[in-house]
């Protein structure tokens, strides 16, 4: 597939994806790309733009407007990650995120799978089929150890890109319950994280979350990440004090963000992310 027959089937993916959502009574929702206050995560990295950032992602400015009243929005938009470049990354990129509001992380797992079978019907693609996995299951199979009884966030972030991602089976899967210290915004049960990932081939395609709608608790999250990216010398973020404020508000929702390129890449056999994107 040449660059321009690919866009053109990127183009059809995306209004499907559209399609879809609003056939579904979600709201399409547009919000700033430039931010003062990213979320701060070790080794994702959002481009400085003046006194402000790029966004990595529209998930803090998206859970205000669930707090304001919304329920179920997307949102596909263009999303910035500095110093990502490579056959599989993109400085720029393309995200859709969505949110559900009175719902958990496996009901959007099953979203999702809806989702991807409507694409690739509209596309004229197979229906795929869908495997899953826990993450404690990938790592003793794969890795030898179990993250949950002695985490190491070292190895367990080296085993995931090294041996876990390339032994994954081949099509989609999702790797399910991480552990808590692997949690990030996402809803703990127990030991347990309420968090999926997606993959096609051992490529990442989405992650989501039973989202946190506790303040306190979200707080003592972003200060121990920041003092993470400290410690592996990476930029500060300012606090999103209104955000940690409206979360209760949201009381119960799920939320996914999945990458638009990638996704576009595992349904037309695209081998780089630069044949599925119009680049400078």
């Amino acid at each position: 597939m040449d660059l321009l027959e690919s866009l053109r089937f990127r183009a059809g993916m995306v209004r499907a994806i559209r399609s879809f959502f609003d056939g579904r009574g979600f709201t399409e929702v547009e919000t700033s790309v430039r931010i003062a206050a990213p979320a701060p995560e070790p080794h994702i990295d959002c481009p400085p733009c003046g006194a402000m950032f790029l966004r990595a992602s529209p998930e803090l400015q998206m859970k205000k407007l669930l707090a304001a009243g919304m329920d179920n929005i997307y949102q596909i938009g263009p999303c910035f990650r500095e110093g990502e470049k490579g056959r599989r990354h993109n400085p720029e990129f393309t995200m859709l995120e969505w949110y559900r509001m009175g719902c958990d992380y496996l009901a959007l797992l099953h979203e999702t799978e809806d989702l991807v079978r409507a694409l690739t019907a509209r596309l004229g693609r197979e229906a795929p089929a869908f495997r899953r996995m826990t993450v404690r299951e990938a790592y003793l199979e794969c890795a030898g150890w179990d993250p949950f009884e002695r985490f190491d966030q070292d190895r367990f972030d080296f085993d995931m890109a090294a041996k876990i991602e390339p032994a994954l089976p081949r099509g989609f899967v999702f790797l399910v319950d991480y552990p808590r210290e692997a949690a990030s915004l996402s809803k703990l049960r127990g030991d347990v994280a309420e968090r999926w990932e997606l993959y096609h081939d051992g490529l990442e395609l989405a992650n989501c979350f039973t989202e946190l709608c506790d303040g306190k608790e979200q707080r003592r999250r972003f200060m121990a990440a920041r003092e993470e990216r400290s410690r592996l010398g990476e930029a500060d973020y300012p606090i999103d004090e209104e955000f940690l404020e409206t979360l209760p508000l949201v009381e119960s929702a799920a939320g996914a963000a999945l990458g638009v390129d990638r996704l576009a890449m595992a349904l037309s056999g695209a081998d780089s992310i630069v044949d599925v994107r119009a680049m400078d």
